[in-house]
C-alpha cells in the first residue's frame, strides 16, 4: 500500500469524522471573508489585477473541488444491486447409454475349426463433476472511513469456472473501485489478481472471475482503489 494512499486515507478519515464541525467552519469562514474582502476593498484589487486573482482561484477551486466532491458524494452516490446467485451447472459428463444386447451364437458345421472371436472392451466411464467446496469470508474495512461488511463467498459454478458472490454486501463508495483476489489474508500485494470492477457499493450479486484464472492460492476477496493505491474492504476467506 503506498505512502500516498494512506496519508490521503489519514487526512479524509479525519475530515469525513468531523464534517459536521468542518462544514459549519466553512460557511462561517466564508462569510467572515466575504465581509472582510468587502471592507478592504479586495475586490477591486482583483479587478486591477485580473491574472493573480484568476491564479488563486484556479488553485481554490483545484483543491476544494475534489476534496468537496470525495466527502460529500458518498452521501447521494450510492449503486444498489440485487440479483439471485449463480446455479451450479449439472454435471457435463455424458450420460452412460445401456450396451445392446449381444447377437446370438452362429451355429458351427460339424469339423469347422473354432476360432475366438474379438471382443471390443467397453470405453472407460469418465468420473463425474464434484465442484470444489465454496469459501466464505467476511468483509472488514481497512478504517473508520473506508467500511465494509457483507460476505463474499468464492464457487465454481461449472468446471474451471468460479464466481464471487456478494451478500448483504455495503462498502464506502470511492472512485476506481476493483475486486482483486489476493494470495495474502489480510490484504493486497503484488501477486493479487484483478476481477472486474466493483459493479455496485450495496447489495447481493455476482461477478465472474475471468476464464483460466488459478484460485488455488486465493486467501482473500478485496475491494481495492486503483486510482489511489488504496484498500478499502478485505474478506479473508476460510479454508
Amino acid at each position: 500500500m503506498s505512502l500516498i494512499g494512506d496519508l490521503g486515507s489519514l487526512i479524509l478519515g479525519t475530515a469525513y469524522a468531523l464534517r459536521v464541525p468542518l462544514a459549519i467552519a466553512g460557511i462561517v469562514a466564508l462569510v467572515v471573508l466575504a465581509v472582510v474582502a468587502r471592507r478592504r476593498g479586495w475586490a477591486a484589487v482583483a479587478r486591477h489585477h485580473p491574472r493573480a486573482s484568476a491564479g488563486l482561484l484556479a488553485i481554490a477551486l483545484l483543491v476544494g473541488v475534489p476534496v468537496t466532491w470525495y466527502l460529500v458524494s458518498p452521501a447521494f452516490l450510492s449503486t444498489e444491486l440485487q440479483e439471485a446467485p449463480v446455479v451450479v451447472a449439472a454435471d457435463p459428463s455424458p450420460a452412460t447409454t445401456a450396451e445392446p444386447s449381444s447377437p446370438p451364437a452362429a451355429t458351427q458345421r460339424p469339423g469347422a475349426s473354432a476360432t475366438p472371436e474379438a471382443t471390443a472392451s467397453p470405453p472407460p466411464t469418465p468420473e463425474p463433476w464434484t465442484p470444489a467446496p465454496p469459501r466464505r469470508g467476511e468483509f472488514a474495512g481497512t478504517d473508520d472511513f473506508h467500511f465494509g461488511r457483507g460476505t463474499a463467498t468464492l464457487s465454481e459454478v461449472a468446471p474451471g469456472e468460479w464466481v464471487v458472490r456478494f451478500d448483504d454486501f455495503a462498502v464506502r463508495n470511492g472512485p476506481d473501485l476493483f475486486v482483486y483476489l489476493s494470495p495474502d489474508p489480510d490484504g493486497y500485494t503484488d501477486r493479487a489478481i484483478e476481477v472486474a470492477r466493483l459493479r455496485a457499493d450495496r447489495g447481493s450479486y455476482n461477478t465472474p472471475v475471468p476464464p483460466g484464472t488459478d484460485v488455488s492460492g486465493v486467501r482473500s476477496v478485496l475491494i481495492w482503489c486503483k486510482q489511489f493505491s488504496h484498500l478499502f474492504a478485505v474478506a479473508t476467506l476460510d479454508g
